[in-house]
């Protein structure tokens, strides 16, 4: 059904809308869904300047960036070399490739692309910090130290650098050397939370359990939505005896991530031992039903079963672990017991002869000197195991990570993404648009409403009901190939009925959806054309033509000088210029000032329309903030946050711009307000600016 999917999609980029290939336009399109982080369909749009042009290096580069980000280091990886191939020069693909083939394992072909990007970029800060970690993978720590001793001198402030050799050094056993570079990252930058998470690693190893939750609760302000850190800190808690602030910590990471083993595992734990059986058991349940092999679920499920009286079901439990370890004489005493309870005398005897036997064996082995060491003898020492740990034994210990894992973890942040840009920036809250999709939200479940959207969408026009988000989700293969579908009947309408101005915003939309902002726009064009009242087309016109300003302005200047995000230095927002046209960043050339101004009258003109649509006075301003206007976008969020007070993402926002202000009493009010309202990186923010 999947291979059919892909098929028939192709099929419809083909016969569609590309019967004449544009290469360059079909190339950018990719590059916006790729910018936009909708890999599936950006990798779409690729392969068919691949087909088109496959002498061409640079669609393969992008191709491998998507796949990357989807996973895919093996085809990433092929990517790389396709383009390189095409174009040997072109460093960031032998950047890609190591991130690839890092990924796999393979360490020295990943250095082998790191040091070959570096031939180019000598000092390339983010290829020198994977080069290190390659060498920390493969065990060569003298290696790792040489490329520190690189790093260190050409980058001496950068908390990365001393991050990344303190896991090196805990990864070693030298906790001291760890805890040093830890100190000194933390001194570096006190806003990255995995350096906190990382020490509080070495506290622990080191039972400085006081000092590893105060690590631990540092790092959680800082980033409310890492599980590791609730589930390490609820670890922390279990060994101070603090059984009620550690089934607190799963229970957050369960209600971010319901399906998360280790935090369900430990809470059943933890409710068995405070005597919870029926909830205990509904734990195990969730594990069994994610993890049908995990035996140890079993076995204390089938303990809890025969607390709760459940003999039938714990039998039933003990004898899936029994086959698969036929020698753990605990699960025939404890089926033997459940099976007595069911007046099975007969089958309780089996058990318990058997039990004795097995013993008898084990007896002779240990006194001839062939038994195995038996893993009951450590469990005084250690009430912990790894999750890849199958040793049944020790069904009654917490669950930590792997060190595989956690190894994996620690690097992620440095073989992944932007390091340079996090916990640097702060974001604003994104813009509102009207689409179909927008991803799930644990925390914030709110449902935009609006009454002309709800209007509209009571007529039926469309094939789906529009709704309003500012957290857009990609799509999956199936909506691609659906919409691409759509754009042909939408097509195929408008032929026949030339002036229904629904037939192209329906359109519009499904062009919006598959990146394709040029004919988007034309198509919102269109709709204002036919009908000067059809206020939506004026707002998601507005939504997309500063997509594609946003986008051609990441591609043609410095981050810092035209953002949807705001910066902190040192942990407090500069003092801008108090004249706010001083403040404003203009635009550099004539056609990007004519785009601002078209937005600009877009929503101005939905507001005319429609003075009550609170999103296109929320969406204007972060547009002002975004030109460092920031007493033009306090007045827009003002004037949203009067027509609805629950306005979180306004209140977010406004205290961001008075923060930038240099207003810190009120845009510290604000982020307090937006954080009751539901947007937890209030917090962290909130913290990072009090601070000192």
């Amino acid at each position: 059904m999947k291979k059919t999917i892909i098929v028939l999609l192709v099929q419809l980029l083909s016969l569609s809308i590309f019967a004449q290939i544009n290469t360059d336009r079909v190339l950018a399109i990719g590059r916006n869904a790729l910018y936009f982080e909708d890999y599936v369909l950006s990798i779409q749009y690729f392969n068919q300047v691949i087909k088109s042009k496959p002498w061409l290096a640079e669609p393969y580069f992008y191709r491998a960036v998507a796949k990357i980000n989807l996973d895919d280091y093996k085809g990433a990886e092929e990517d790389c070399t396709l383009c390189l191939e095409r174009n040997p020069f072109l460093v960031q693909a032998y950047y890609a490739r190591g991130i690839a083939r890092q990924s796999q394992d393979n360490f020295n072909g990943a250095i082998q692309d790191y040091n070959k990007g570096l031939e180019f970029r000598p000092e390339d800060r983010q290829m020198l910090v994977n080069k290190a970690v390659a060498y920390i993978q493969k065990k060569d720590y003298n290696g790792a130290d040489t490329v520190f001793v690189e790093l260190m001198k050409a980058h001496s402030k950068y908390a990365m650098n001393y991050l990344t050799r303190g896991a090196m050094y805990l990864e070693k056993g030298d906790t001291a050397q760890a805890l040093q570079d830890y100190n000194r990252s933390i001194e570096i930058d006190p806003y990255y939370a995995p350096a906190y998470g990382n020490r509080a690693i070495v506290h622990y190893q080191m039972n400085d359990l006081k000092d590893a939750l105060a690590d631990l609760n540092e790092a959680i302000r800082l980033n409310t939505r890492e599980n590791g850190y609730y589930i390490n800190r609820g670890l922390v808690r279990y060994q101070m005896n603090d059984l009620r602030g550690a089934m607190a910590d799963y229970d957050q990471v369960l209600s971010f991530d319901s399906r998360n083993q280790i935090a369900r595992f430990n809470r059943g734990l933890l409710r068995y031992q405070v005597g919870d059986n029926n909830r205990a058991i509904e734990d195990f349940d969730v594990v069994i039903e994610e993890e049908p092999d995990n035996y140890m679920a079993y076995y204390n499920r089938a303990l809890l079963r025969y607390e709760t009286g459940d003999n039938q079901g714990a039998v039933q439990d003990y004898s899936v672990v029994l086959n698969q370890y036929p020698d753990f004489i605990p699960g025939y005493y404890a089926r033997s017991e459940a099976k007595r309870k069911m007046r099975d005398n007969a089958g309780a005897d089996r058990d318990q002869w058997t039990a004795f036997e097995i013993e008898e064996r084990l007896t002779k082995a240990r006194a001839a000197g062939t038994a195995k060491k038996d893993s009951t003898n450590f469990e005084a020492e250690e009430n912990t195991r790894e999750k890849s740990d199958k040793s049944i034994d020790k069904f009654n210990r917490l669950v930590v990570y792997d060190k595989d894992e956690e190894q994996k973890n620690k690097y992620q942040s440095d073989v992944r993404g932007r390091v340079q840009d996090r916990n640097v920036r702060v974001d604003l809250e994104p813009q509102f648009v009207l689409t179909y999709y927008e991803k799930p939200n644990a925390v914030k479940k709110i449902i935009y409403y609006d009454k002309m959207v709800e209007d509209y969408n009571n007529f039926h026009i469309l094939p789906r009901k529009l709704l309003l988000t500012n957290e857009e989700a990609a799509l999956t293969e199936g909506q691609i190939a659906a919409h691409f579908a759509s754009i042909d009947e939408h097509s195929s309408q408008i032929e026949s009925k030339p002036k229904d101005a629904n037939l192209y915003f329906g359109r519009a939309l499904d062009y919006m959806l598959v990146q394709d902002f040029s004919e988007a726009i034309k198509d919102y064009s269109k709709v204002v054309e036919i009908d000067p009242s059809f206020t939506m087309s004026y707002f998601n016109r507005a939504v997309v033509r500063y997509k594609q300003l946003e986008y051609n302005m990441s591609q043609t200047v410095t981050p810092d000088s035209y953002t949807m995000s705001l910066n902190l230095n040192a942990g407090k927002l500069a003092t801008p210029s108090t004249n706010s046209t001083d403040a404003a960043i203009k635009p550099k050339d004539t056609q990007r000032a004519y785009e601002h101004e078209m937005i600009i009258r877009d929503y101005d003109m939905v507001i005319k329309l429609n003075p009550s649509f609170i999103y296109a006075y929320f969406n204007r301003g972060n547009l002002y903030c975004a030109q460092r206007d920031f007493r033009a976008a306090i007045q827009d969020y003002n004037e949203a946050i009067l027509r609805d007070p629950d306005f979180a993402e306004a209140y977010f926002n406004r205290g961001l711009a008075r923060l930038s202000q240099g207003d810190a009493n009120r845009g510290i009010a604000d982020l307090s307000k937006a954080g009751e309202l539901g947007i937890i990186n209030a917090y962290s923010i909130i913290k990072r600016m009090t601070s000192n």
